[in-house]
């Protein structure tokens, strides 16, 4: 069966800014993320924005994890050297299994836009009670690069020869 001819699955998605900065108002990241995941044919589940906060970003997460209706969080936000930047070390120790290709593939497919600059791009990614998180960098550049080149295929029960979609929850 060809792409065009498999029924595509929607996910639910949870979508996360991280910013010391912005407000929902004014965050083009996370704003970037809920237009493609719906304009994919995914559901937008929720969007927040936190600050810079390990206990609160790993709390927010947490809870959505739990949640029997969430499949997928995206992470935009927290992922560099500064020292606010904490996403990483907040989300991390909830992974059960981590998705090392997702940070790998995220940096080579960035160097190829900024050089070596990517080096700092902190993108991790794993898999908790059946839920993916992934955890992307805040500009709306790295975004972009995140759904275009990774997650717009892997998210798509339809791409061959494989994608994440059979490791995640059945929606509710």
């Amino acid at each position: 069966m060809s792409k065009a001819e498999k029924e595509f699955v929607p996910l639910n998605i949870a979508v996360l800014t991280v910013s010391d900065t912005r407000t929902l108002e004014t965050d083009t990241s996370g704003q970037y993320l809920a237009d493609k995941l719906i304009e994919a044919g995914h559901h937008l589940g929720v969007r927040k924005l936190l600050t810079d906060s390990t206990d609160e970003i790993r709390e927010t997460v947490a809870d959505w994890i739990a949640d029997s209706t969430t499949q997928v969080v995206l992470i935009t936000g927290g992922t560099g050297f500064t020292d606010r930047d904490v996403t990483p070390e907040a989300v991390t120790p909830l992974f059960e299994k981590t998705v090392d290709g997702f940070g790998e593939l995220f940096r080579h497919i960035s160097y190829l836009e900024i050089g070596t600059s990517t080096l700092q791009s902190r993108c991790v990614a794993g898999l908790a009670n059946r839920t993916l998180i992934f955890c992307i960098p805040g500009s709306t550049g790295a975004c972009g690069t995140a759904w275009e080149g990774i997650l717009k295929e892997q998210l798509d029960n339809r791409h061959k020869p494989c994608n994440f979609v059979p490791h995640v929850k059945k929606s509710s």
